[in-house]
């Protein structure tokens, strides 16, 4: 007969270890193959059965959460690397919004998930979006500020801008200038011109 304390922790262990596998496979998958996988194929090359897969993970959108979180981490660190090191900030603007556009791209077709996060509370990567949406409101708030950003351009339009360059830049017509020439084109409608403030385009 098994210690009841023993058992508990070996089942905890037990569940840690699955988690992280399937993470890893997971990590994989979407690498090879974009976030638009099956997640039953998942579970297969992970060696477990769908049940397993759903207990950890419920839906496409907490496992693509799941592993998000270390790559959170590292874009909290650059956060914190540039408003250590930059004292423009507009520049300190532009290069959080390139950090962001790179963790946009860790797999493909992700920008459309977080896109979609924006609209569905229950999301579990929603509270990462609107996390991420109040870090580029305090960096384009210091750029108003300054008068180096237009006054009517909101963080949460930032974000979509910046899902929406990552996206093109995973389509097919998109080429290894692609991603400088958009995100030059972003900040361009963004930035304070050096002659003046520009008003706001017409709707």
């Amino acid at each position: 007969m098994g210690v009841p304390g023993v058992e508990g922790r070996r089942s905890r262990a037990d569940k840690q270890r699955n988690r992280t596998h399937i993470l890893e496979v997971a990590e994989e998958f979407f690498a090879e193959r974009g976030i638009t996988g099956s997640m039953d194929a998942i579970a297969k090359r992970a060696g477990v059965g769908p049940g397993t897969l759903y207990r950890h993970f419920p839906n496409r959108e907490a496992l693509i959460a799941a592993l998000l979180r270390a790559r959170d981490e590292e874009l909290d660190a650059r956060r914190l690397a540039i408003q250590g090191d930059e004292t423009d900030s507009s520049t300190a603007l532009a290069q959080w919004l390139e950090a962001l556009s790179e963790w946009a791209t860790a797999f493909d077709g992700l920008p459309e998930p977080l896109r979609a996060a924006l609209t569905e509370d229950t999301s579990p990567l929603a509270i990462t979006c609107q996390g991420f949406i109040s870090v580029t409101e305090e960096f384009l708030l210091a750029a108003q500020r300054d008068g180096g950003a237009q006054s009517w351009v909101r963080a949460r339009d930032l974000f979509l801008s910046t899902l929406a360059t990552a996206w093109a830049c995973g389509a097919a017509m998109a080429d290894e200038s692609s991603h400088g020439a958009l995100n030059a084109l972003m900040r361009s409608g963004w930035e304070t011109p050096a002659g003046g403030r520009r008003g706001m385009p017409d709707a």
